[in-house]
């Protein structure tokens, strides 16, 4: 598990309030906070408990799981975020049987635009995309 300094929290939550377009003073009275502990946290001064987070989360109308993330309480992968890695989606669309090959192109070429060229096919000589989508 990969924990964040406390500097990078207050950056995002800096970043987060911004965003909203709120003050300091309007976040931390959203959260029931004070206004100076909010703009320690932002500076990296304080490091809140998940409790406070959650506060600020609510105030800020964002997802408390990814500040615990930030804040290195929770691990990217417990919040939700699976690290999947790119030939394993291949490989799972190359396996399913319910795609014909033209399917199958599409969705690697729809997945490859987007994670760009690590999504590698993966080299299975019973895999042929190469040819002319079947009549499926």
């Amino acid at each position: 598990m990969s924990r964040l300094p406390v500097p990078d929290l207050g950056h995002y939550l800096r970043e987060q309030r911004e965003a909203a377009q709120m003050s300091v003073r309007q976040v931390a009275k959203a959260a029931g906070i004070s206004n100076p502990y909010l703009s320690q946290i932002e500076r990296g001064l304080r490091k809140p408990s998940a409790e406070i987070l959650q506060q600020i989360a609510k105030g800020l109308r964002i997802s408390a799981e990814q500040l615990y993330v930030r804040a290195g309480i929770l691990d990217d992968r417990a919040a939700g975020t699976p690290v999947v890695e790119p030939y394993d989606v291949t490989v799972a669309i190359m396996a399913d049987q319910r795609l014909n090959d033209r399917q199958r192109r599409a969705l690697l070429d729809v997945y490859r635009s987007f994670v760009g060229d690590a999504a590698d096919l993966p080299t299975d000589p019973s895999s042929d995309l190469s040819a002319e989508p079947s009549a499926d």
